[in-house]
């Protein structure tokens, strides 16, 4: 009776643990693609990031996403192209604030909603190295 209840134990640590090592992973090599690509879009994209009430241009906005995604990678915060979008690239850890986009000719949006479009475009154009089917 012992041994099956520290079998059953044994058994949901291994689980427990396995679960937490698959949520704190390294992003895959596709996510790292679409990623970078996400990056230089915004930085070859001429348009305005802003963030922290201020406008920048879109290499400073590079700049810094690649900053906060590089910090997120050393703690393993992100695993998938979703989540840099939703903890990278969405708001500021400051101050809360939304991220914002504004093109020439188009109205100011939220980044999640620019990035997200950028990437159902770029895996809808790259099939092979995407890592989740276009949406």
């Amino acid at each position: 009776m012992k041994l099956r209840h520290s079998t059953s134990l044994l058994a949901a640590l291994v689980v427990g643990l396995a679960i937490q090592n698959a949520a704190h992973a390294a992003p895959t090599p596709a996510a790292a693609r679409e990623i970078a690509h996400l990056l230089t879009y915004l930085e070859k994209s001429g348009c305005q990031f802003y963030r922290s009430g201020t406008w920048h241009d879109a290499p400073a906005a590079r700049a810094h996403l690649d900053m906060k995604f590089k910090y997120m990678t050393q703690r393993d915060m992100v695993q998938t192209t979703e989540d840099f979008i939703v903890n990278a690239a969405t708001s500021s850890s400051m101050t809360g604030g939304t991220y914002m986009v504004r093109c020439a000719g188009a109205e100011a949006q939220p980044s999640a909603d620019w990035l997200r479009a950028e990437l159902v475009r770029y895996r809808k154009a790259n099939p092979s190295e995407s890592m989740a089917p276009a949406r």
